[in-house]
């Protein structure tokens, strides 16, 4: 007969001690392997693409990566990357990127594709409201701190969310059955994130990367600065004015045939003496 005994439970301060010895890319590592599948199946409920699902929740945990001590000290890691997921995936600015423009394939099961095409047909707000509350499994006033409402505004958001989909699919008017085909259409996509090392030292090469162009940019203005300095004028310059048409000058005239007073005028001079009247002497008396 064998015996096994079982190790004893560690305590809180050997909880504590293990949390601490860990690295900054442990810890991280450690919350993206606990958070980023769901996070991905959850985001696709949002945007129904699965590749702008995976995008938003790598560029989520890269900015988490960007500012890990910020996020190892929060109250709710995860909660903080999936606020900042959320955010991603629902920006209105990926209407104009030409990779977004055309609908992706729905899902092959009828009753999913009827139940996202629902979810879509809503608005943002009840979305993300509808997703949390009945997706993710949040209480009331941590999905209103979450969607930034007060908790009135999210329980009346969670309450129009659920009518428009009662409206089109009756038999989801129960929350406990609306929960678990939530449940079931984000499972039925095949959604992988990638590794938690790829995230980290994609992050580290974006940094990289707008660090260096920071660097040239900066280089770039104070060259020219200087290049501006060493070439300037060192005292006021006068500019010069314009140049205008001088009016009321008469043309030049050509040469043409003399007129007869002219002419009779040449033959008088070339028959006086070259060298001008005798000169008069005075005389005595």
């Amino acid at each position: 007969m064998v015996t096994t005994t079982q190790s004893p439970e560690p305590t809180a301060p050997q909880q504590c001690s293990e949390l601490v010895s860990l690295t900054p890319a442990q810890a991280f590592d450690a919350l993206y392997a606990f958070c980023a599948p769901a996070l991905v199946r959850q985001t696709y409920l949002l945007t129904g693409r699965r590749e702008l699902a995976r995008e938003s929740v790598e560029q989520a945990f890269q900015l988490a990566w960007q500012r890990w001590p910020e996020v190892a000290r929060d109250r709710d890691p995860a909660g903080w990357v999936r606020a900042v997921a959320y955010d991603c995936a629902l920006s209105p600015w990926h209407r104009f990127r030409p990779r977004y423009r055309s609908p992706e394939p729905p899902p092959a099961d009828p009753a999913h594709r009827e139940l996202l095409h629902t979810l879509l047909g809503l608005p943002a707000p009840y979305r993300r409201t509808l997703v949390l509350y009945d997706g993710v499994g949040l209480d009331l006033p941590e999905t209103a701190a979450e969607t930034e409402a007060s908790t009135p505004a999210a329980a009346n958001r969670l309450t129009h969310a659920r009518e428009a989909v009662a409206a089109r699919l009756p038999e989801l008017a129960d929350p406990a059955e609306l929960h678990r085909r939530l449940r079931e259409l984000a499972s039925a996509e095949h959604l992988r994130a990638a590794g938690p090392t790829l995230v980290r030292t994609g992050c580290e090469r974006r940094n990289v990367f707008w660090t260096r162009a920071a660097i040239a940019f900066t280089v770039t203005i104070i060259g020219a600065t200087a290049l501006t300095l060493r070439t300037a004028p060192t005292r006021y310059e006068a500019p010069v004015a314009p140049a205008q048409a001088v009016q009321g000058v008469p043309p030049p005239a050509g040469l043409g045939p003399l007129s007869p007073a002219e002419l009779a005028l040449r033959a008088k001079l070339h028959r006086s003496g070259s060298s001008g009247p005798e000169r008069v002497f005075p005389q005595a008396r």
